[in-house]
């Protein structure tokens, strides 16, 4: 699976957008790893949360061509960054600007990527800017929204997970990044409790951090 162009994105547009880094990169290689499976699972709709740059919905558009691909992102820098990396790799890619999945009917995705805001930050780093976003939109102006998950790093995973069966369609799956400190152990237990299967898919060491991809499926799937 190719890495998608991204030299028509500029420096000012990583002062508003997530640039592709090493996390990025271990997304695309399971992705890639799990073609085959894709493949047969014959998606209509994948959704990209949190998009970015778009990097990981194009590559993966480019593979699924007889699928919807969408990108959410609260950010409009990212996705106005999202449509022009898909336009500039020649990909079809629709960007929506939402929260989560709000925007689409429930229990229509049939593959769901995540690589989510997963350092591990104080809730007083999180208050403090937002107090200094101010008057601005936030999530456009700061940067920080996009890598600072809050306590353990799960403060959008959580929400997430309690929102996942009214996402995934009865097939669907989702690819999920966390870092070590994200607890991905305890990750696997409470989706087990929840009649979804979890396993660590792919791993990486990088310095400074330990990644993982979670390929959560429902047990009836």
């Amino acid at each position: 699976m190719e890495t998608p162009y991204t030299d028509h994105l500029t420096a000012e547009d990583y002062e508003h957008v997530y640039e592709p880094s090493e996390d990025s990169f271990l997304l695309l290689d399971a992705l890639e790893k799990d073609l085959d499976f894709l493949g047969q699972l014959k998606p209509r709709l994948c959704l990209e949360l949190g998009s970015g740059s778009g990097v990981i919905i194009t590559a993966l558009a480019k593979k699924l061509s007889n699928c919807l691909c969408l990108a959410s992102d609260i950010n409009p820098k990212a996705c106005d960054a999202t449509r022009r990396t898909a336009a500039r790799n020649g990909a079809r890619v629709q960007p929506i600007r939402c929260n989560l999945a709000d925007a689409l009917r429930p229990r229509s995705v049939d593959v769901l990527l995540f690589n989510p805001p997963y350092v591990v930050t104080s809730d007083e780093e999180l208050h403090t800017q937002k107090f200094q976003s101010q008057g601005e939109n936030s999530t456009e102006s700061n940067l920080v929204f996009s890598w600072a998950g809050g306590q353990d790093g799960r403060r959008i995973t959580d929400i997430l997970l309690k929102q996942l069966d009214d996402i995934l369609s009865p097939t669907g799956v989702l690819y999920l990044l966390l870092l070590r400190e994200n607890k991905p152990a305890e990750i696997i237990k409470h989706l087990e409790g929840r009649d979804f299967k979890a396993v660590k898919f792919m791993e990486r060491r990088i310095p400074g951090e330990h990644l993982y991809i979670l390929k959560v499926t429902r047990c009836s799937s």
